[in-house]
């Protein structure tokens, strides 16, 4: 059996955090296309390819794992959809394959169901499915039973043929190549492909007990990272860690190599640190916070629920819920607001178009290499580019492109009698 690892697209609605491949993010010192991959193989798949962008960032990064050696690579020039990225390995495939999105980290499981479907049924073409409230997001399915009659691509309110979305992990047959001749080239012809390759050959769908983790939003980085923090994370102490005097640990926390954390800090766990990171006097990290290496939190910062990426450096402050790209510095007196005064649940503009999270309690995104200075304020839900640079005493109440330098306009304030 082989398996395809879809991972060439833009991912243009997680920006700010997608100016390396989505799944290169890292979580717990690893990338989240190592997690898919593990699961594959710890599945029984050896036979494994992956499809990557031009700047072949992926294949640079794995082949840093001796265990991945194995791994085929083909690169698609252009983001021109699924359907495009299977084209471009057609020659490689076997008779049936697996094709899954990088971000299943929950795949291994996935596909030892399929497997086992496919042999009780007898059936070749088997696609996951999950039960979802956002239907206008995914591929929806039009189903009799369990028996696929269609997928509808992300279907307008009032006319999704059903609440069961496609989940990123489907069994194929090469007889569906067949069927690229009779659909037009175009973004989604992957999902049309399938509609008509259904129309004369039996397909069935797996229902998953539960919809499980995806990344097409900045937030949904906290639901992998939960779900990895529950199945992997362990309470552990690297070598030459150095623990000052008054630290309290609790929890299940994952210290790295080379740590320093400085008197009277509290790490308050389920949290993982990674290696070189450095943490200040009197800092409280806690709840599900990812500090990969080489970061720096200062003295008397609070770091809650959220993720920082390499080489992250911040001073006093509060940031929760949120999420800083590699490279960012931030001054000290910086806070990231992350409940509306309200409490009501926080929307945030992705692609111009005004998102609700559906949460209650959110940060802000930061892309990578962006400077902000001392005493900034960030509001709920916002998102700032990479390479950016943030004044001091700066109120940040939008988003922020890439490349951009944004100061507040400070204005004389007068205070007047009552």
């Amino acid at each position: 059996m082989q398996a395809i690892i879809l991972a060439a697209g833009k991912s243009s609605r997680l920006w700010p955090l997608n100016d390396s491949h989505k799944s290169l993010l890292r979580i717990m010192g690893k990338p989240i296309i190592s997690y898919a991959v593990d699961g594959l193989l710890s599945a029984g798949i050896k036979d494994i390819i992956i499809v990557e962008d031009e700047k072949k960032q992926i294949s640079e990064e794995l082949k840093k794992y001796s265990r991945y050696k194995n791994i085929k690579y083909a690169v698609q020039n252009q983001a021109l959809g699924m359907g495009d990225a299977l084209l471009m390995v057609k020659d490689l495939l076997d008779d049936q394959f697996l094709v899954i999105s990088p971000e299943r980290i929950d795949c291994e499981e996935i596909v030892k169901q399929i497997l086992v479907k496919a042999k009780e049924k007898k059936t070749k073409t088997i696609l996951a499915a999950s039960k979802t409230g956002s239907p206008s997001l995914f591929g929806i399915m039009k189903l009799e039973g369990d028996k696929i009659l269609g997928i509808v691509e992300k279907p307008k309110a009032g006319e999704e043929p059903s609440s069961i979305k496609v989940v990123g992990v489907y069994l194929l047959e090469k007889k569906l190549f067949n069927c690229f001749k009779n659909v037009k080239k175009h973004q989604y012809d992957f999902e049309k492909v399938l509609s008509l390759y259904m129309q004369k050959n039996e397909t069935r769908m797996m229902l998953l007990d539960k919809e499980g983790p995806s990344l097409k939003y900045p937030w949904q980085l906290f639901d992998l990272q939960a779900y990895l923090f529950e199945k992997y994370l362990k309470t552990e102490t690297g070598s030459l860690a150095k623990i000052g005097k008054n630290v309290n640990i609790q929890g299940k926390v994952f210290i790295g190599k080379n740590v320093k954390i400085f008197e009277n800090a509290v790490i308050k766990g389920p949290v993982y640190i990674g290696d070189n990171v450095i943490i200040g006097n009197g800092s409280i990290i806690r709840d599900n916070a990812d500090i990969e290496n080489n970061s720096l939190i200062g003295a008397l910062a609070e770091v809650a629920r959220s993720n920082f990426q390499e080489n992250v450096h911040i001073h006093s402050g509060y940031f929760g819920d949120s999420v800083f790209g590699k490279n960012c510095k931030v001054g000290a007196g910086t806070v990231t607001a992350n409940i509306r005064v309200d409490r009501g649940e926080i929307f945030s503009v992705v692609n111009g178009s005004k998102e609700n999270t559906k949460k209650k309690s959110l940060g802000c995104f930061v892309g990578e290499n962006t400077k902000i200075g001392v005493n900034c304020s960030l509001m709920p839900g916002i998102l700032i580019g990479s390479n950016c640079l943030i004044g001091p005493k700066t109120l940040v109440s939008e988003n922020i492109e890439n490349n951009t330098k944004y100061y507040a306009a400070f204005e004389k304030i007068v205070k007047k009698n009552n």
